[in-house]
């Protein structure tokens, strides 16, 4: 499947070796952060002449004995390509100079021979033995390697701006390098000595695309690491070879990654394939698409069924999406599900968008409705196990496309294994806890708020409701709690549901850690009901058996709530 060798950079790149970045791989990446810390690397080298450097892995995949596409690896070798021609560049400005001229030419020449490329004799171009990817390549050939300036630095694009400002960097650093500013033998050096043979890599060659994303799956190299959306890419594309259908595919996959985001296309690819097909595990994506896509024709057809689900998949993360516009009773659903950060039910949202859309979306709306259900009871009360969820939602999806569930009511009947029914839902929620700060603070605020909008009959909005929230026994108790909440129970107690309530900014800026004794006329005259009937269930003090019999109020009150339209 592979071979792994350990090699210095010169053995990595001479011999007449090539490498080419496969042409739609990503662009060059690094910045001055990289930059500097590789540079140090290099002057620690250049100081202690004893020493080596590991640079991590370079994954390549033969295409010849000296023909190799870069699979992982790019962002390093370009860098080094770059401070190489920086190196051959202050050799020529030192020659143009006047010092040494002719040794300081010949060094340049035979630094880019070993390192660089030869020049082709009719041409007198010089050419390089390391080639980026399309968009970087043109500057990388006609600019660094030539050493020639661009006319308008400013208006090169991203990644081309970065290839100039890497060697300007390098350029820089090498001026204000010592033993090196004049001195044409050392400044060879850092190259032919410190660079070429005491940077280390393991060189991993593959024998076929499959293996290489094998490999990429089990390695953390050093750098802006390549990702699974970039070997589905480099794969799709290396299927289309005609100028035109390249084109196409272009354009198709910049408007599909436009609107699914690229950190986002992997988990958006396995959820489209989970409308067919039953536990596809990210580490598999690539051979399945390898099985499945071999063909330009292939290609396309799976770009355009992710293109029909991409919106969605996008509108299922955006409450403010246009695709709601029309659907506004969507909106709450859309937004809890953000909330609940719930993505395993996606491939059944797509089956029912498809099914629904049109002729009942109504219906559409009623399935977001139960998924919201099933994720609060099963994920955010009972915390049950979540890998039970993928399969379950498959078959939904699934019975949806092929008709066999042409139904919400029959949906959910299809997710009963994942429905926590009443009697556990209750008494998982009679022993919830939410922390009311950091990320889970917005979750205790929903619940609150959903609870004390049924028991006012009335709109309570955890996003823009003013409340804040409450520990009727304090965060950082005094002394005096010591008497109804021990220790133990303290610990448990405090981030209880039973002990958190909403209560107006006003009243409870200054209750802190007050007694219970100071707390509860503040609770009297609030006009959140939850909070105003606090001083009703306890009169005189506060503690934990009165703690857990609200905490069981509630919970029936929440069974009625997040209830799916179908139950008996």
């Amino acid at each position: 499947m592979l071979s792994t060798t350990t090699t210095t950079y010169l053995e990595l790149i001479g011999n007449g070796k090539t490498y080419r970045v496969p042409p739609y791989q990503r662009d060059y990446s690094w910045t001055g952060e990289e930059w500097e810390d590789f540079w140090n690397d290099v002057v620690d080298l250049h100081q202690e002449p004893d020493s080596r450097h590991y640079m991590g892995a370079v994954v390549v995949q033969a295409e010849g004995d000296r023909e190799f596409l870069i699979i992982d690896g790019q962002q390093r070798l370009a860098t080094i390509g770059i401070l190489t021609l920086a190196i051959i560049r202050k050799l020529h400005r030192m020659a143009d100079g006047n010092v040494d001229p002719d040794r300081n030419r010949a060094r340049a020449g035979e630094l880019r021979s070993r390192f660089i490329g030869e020049k082709d004799p009719a041409s007198l171009i010089e050419s390089s033995r390391l080639n980026l990817n399309e968009n970087d390549d043109p500057f990388y050939q006609d600019y660094l390697v030539q050493l020639r300036d661009p006319h308008n630095p400013r208006g090169l694009p991203r990644s081309g701006a970065l290839l100039w400002q890497c060697s300007r960097f390098f350029a820089d650093r090498l001026d204000e390098l010592p033993d090196v500013r004049d001195d044409g033998e050392a400044l060879t050096k850092i190259l032919s000595e410190t660079i070429a043979r005491r940077l280390l890599f393991i060189r991993i060659t593959v024998d076929d695309d499959l293996n290489a994303y094998t490999v990429f799956e089990t390695l953390n190299a050093r750098g802006l690491e390549l990702t699974t959306t970039d070997l589905l890419k480099n794969y799709l594309f290396s299927k289309v070879t005609a100028p035109g259908d390249l084109d196409a595919l272009k354009r198709r996959w910049q408007s599909l990654i436009a609107t699914v985001a690229q950190e986002r296309f992997s988990d958006f690819l396995r959820y489209h394939l989970l409308c067919e097909r039953p536990n596809i595990r990210k580490q598999r994506l690539f051979k399945l698409v390898r099985e499945r896509v071999g063909t330009p024709e292939q290609v396309f057809g799976l770009l355009e069924a992710l293109d029909a689900r991409a919106e969605l998949f996008s509108a299922l993360s955006d409450v403010n999406h246009e695709y709601w516009t029309d659907l506004p009773d969507a909106k709450p659903f859309v937004r809890e599900l953000v909330l609940f950060r719930a993505r395993q039910m996606t491939p059944l949202l797509f089956a029912a968008w498809e099914r629904f859309r049109w002729e009942a979306p109504d219906d559409f709306v009623r399935i977001l409705k139960l998924v919201t259900v099933v994720t609060f009871r099963y994920s955010i009360v009972s915390a049950l196990n979540p890998n039970a969820l993928e399969p379950v939602y498959h078959a939904a999806a699934k019975a949806m496309l092929d008709g066999s569930a042409g139904s919400p009511r029959g949906v959910f009947e299809l997710l009963r294994p994942i429905h926590v029914d009443d009697d556990r839902f209750r008494s998982d929620f009679a022993h919830l806890s939410v922390p009311a700060r950091g990320q889970r603070k917005k979750l205790a605020k929903y619940i609150l708020c959903r609870l004390e909008a049924d028991a006012r009959s009335g709109p309570c909005d955890h996003e823009t409701d003013p409340a804040t929230i409450e520990h009727i026994l304090p965060q950082n108790p005094a002394e005096e709690w010591s008497e109804d909440f021990r220790k133990p129970q303290r610990e448990a107690a405090i981030d209880r549901l039973g002990n958190l309530t909403l209560i107006e900014s006003g009243l409870g800026r200054d209750l802190g850690n007050a007694s219970f004794a100071e707390k509860r006329p503040a609770y009297a005259r609030s006009g959140y009901a939850l909070t105003n009937r606090i001083p009703e269930l306890a009169p005189e003090e506060w503690t934990f058996a009165l703690l857990e019999t609200r905490q069981q109020e509630l919970s029936k009150r929440a069974a009625h709530l997040w209830r799916a339209d179908f139950e008996e």
